[in-house]
């Protein structure tokens, strides 16, 4: 998987970067309709998704982008070099109203372990090139340098951050939730969001996502390296739990919000058509093996689970511990514990939503019912599961809480007995505006929370069969544009040896 010998191309003017426009002759011609870039997604050894989405006139408010009711024959290639001078794999696809005329190649046939380019043509225009990898072969373990991150507020800040993970050039990305969200405009933020009202409808949730995707530093995220995704909350709606919805503004059916939700974000990811969703419910639990070194168990902590206990917030509340209560769903838990059971890979990366760790916030027990605190027993099945399996190499890829922590997992928590794992939390793209480097959120309640930061940025990691080294990247300001990224603390976490260790 070689680097990049022409950045620019990508991580640099993605608005035009590969771009030819062709101009139709027509007085009726279409205007340019790749405004939302490309994306890729999903590495298997064999090829991935690549996506894109006609939108010609984006925020257009019926959420059809400016196109016409006609379907569309969109070409596509696949290449070894940034030139398509070796095209390895082309074809044709059809992109209809009915998906917004989004596009999603599966695309196959590729060798593992190796970089490609890849391009859209449509309507008589050329999309942005877009760079993607294929997975190595199973029973290979080269080096794999992800990066994730997590929680991108369009209002909050510029998406620098973003920007910053373009540069990096990393094999893979990992997104974790709440990648739009569905609130009103505001009055004071750095941007404002389109629609102005909160969405709740097909057509709002369409134009939201395309405003995001409209943002060029996620463009030039996305036309990096392929990503996994997986949602959160803001996707839909704040705090919402299955299909229990947190208030009643603006009224509604939650079942058809929902729907209309997972549609829209299907539509805006580079998912596969196992992932397509069926009214309101859609198979986002998934596993992406990375050859013999990871696998990438993706979560979905918010289609299945029971409401928060206690009426939500951070409190004592002993409901919290029922065992019938479930952040995953039976069926997700089971195959979960099943495919980590499998040993398919050196480490098992969970990549999913919410705190995992206990974190108490007060001596009398509070804690956070949207966390994994709110659904004890379900995590402590999960815990116990891979460690009676003997699993050593189990590591947690979180997101949500709008900073960055580091934990170790512990058998006991109470008693601080073993570490059987290793907790590593992104802070977010946005969310949450600059921050405050001199925050300081550690507490003796939890000695097993070892780092804490308040600034925005993601987290980068390069595994290999021995260890993982992590680094967590920020930036001081997302409140003005173009801040470079600093390293404010690193770990490693050897093979066989679960928790933090120092570099």
């Amino acid at each position: 998987m070689s680097p990049l010998t022409r950045r620019t191309l990508i991580a640099g003017g993605i608005a035009s970067a590969g771009v030819t426009v062709l101009a139709p002759s027509s007085a009726n011609a279409i205007a340019y309709p790749f405004t939302l870039g490309v994306a890729s997604g999903e590495p298997a050894p064999d090829g991935f998704v690549i996506w894109t989405r006609l939108a010609p006139s984006p925020l257009n408010v019926d959420g059809l982008g400016g196109m016409s009711s006609a379907n569309a024959a969109v070409d596509w290639q696949v290449a070894t070099d940034q030139r398509f001078t070796q095209v390895v794999r082309s074809g044709t696809f059809t992109a209809t109203q009915a998906w917004a005329h989004s596009v999603h190649v599966e695309v196959t046939g590729l060798a593992a372990g190796r970089e490609y380019f890849y391009r859209f043509r449509a309507l008589g225009y050329i999309s942005p090139v877009g760079r993607a990898v294929t997975a190595p072969a199973v029973g290979t373990s080269p080096a794999l340098t992800m990066l994730f991150t997590s929680c991108s507020h369009y209002e909050a800040g510029y998406f620098t951050a973003y920007r910053r993970m373009a540069e990096e050039n990393p094999h893979l990305i990992l997104h974790l939730g709440d990648y739009i969200y569905e609130g009103a405009a505001s009055t004071t933020n750095v941007r404002k969001h389109a629609p102005t009202v909160e969405i709740d409808d097909l057509a709002d949730y369409r134009v939201r996502h395309a405003q995001y995707k409209g943002d060029v530093d996620l463009q030039a995220a996305h036309a990096a390296a392929p990503w996994l995704v997986v949602w959160d909350d803001h996707e839909v709606e704040n705090n919402y739990a299955n299909l229990i919805r947190n208030d009643s503004s603006p009224a509604g059916d939650f079942r058809a919000r929902r729907a209309a939700a997972y549609k829209a974000y299907y539509e805006h990811m580079p998912l596969r058509a196992a992932q397509a969703p069926v009214a309101e419910n859609m198979q986002l639990y998934r596993r992406v093996r990375w050859g013999s070194l990871a696998t990438f168990h993706m979560l979905d902590t918010r289609q299945y689970r029971d409401d928060q206990a206690c009426g939500d917030g951070t409190k004592v509340c002993p409901d919290a511990d029922d065992p019938t209560r479930t952040l995953t769903g039976a069926a997700q838990e089971t195959w979960l514990l099943d495919g980590m059971r499998q040993k398919l890979g050196t480490w098992d990366f969970l990549g999913q939503q919410v705190f995992f760790a206990q974190k108490l916030a007060s001596a009398d027990g509070a804690k956070s019912m949207d966390s994994w605190d709110g659904y004890t027993a379900n995590r402590d099945r999960l815990q116990r599961g891979w460690d009676s399996a003997g699993l050593r190499n189990t590591v947690v890829l979180t997101g949500d809480v709008h900073r960055s922590w580091a934990s170790n997992l512990m058998s006991n928590y109470n008693t601080q007995d073993k570490i059987i794992g290793t907790e590593l939390v992104t802070t977010s793209v946005t969310s949450g505006g600059d921050g405050n480097a001199a925050d300081n959120a550690l507490s003796s309640l939890n000695p097993h929370v070892k780092f804490y930061k308040n600034l925005r940025g993601y987290v980068r990691t390069v595994t290999t069969s021995t260890q993982m080294a992590v680094d967590f990247r920020c930036v001081d300001r997302v409140t003005a544009r173009d801040y470079p990224v600093k390293t404010v603390k690193s770990y490693v976490v050897q093979a066989g040896n679960p928790g933090l260790q120092a570099p």
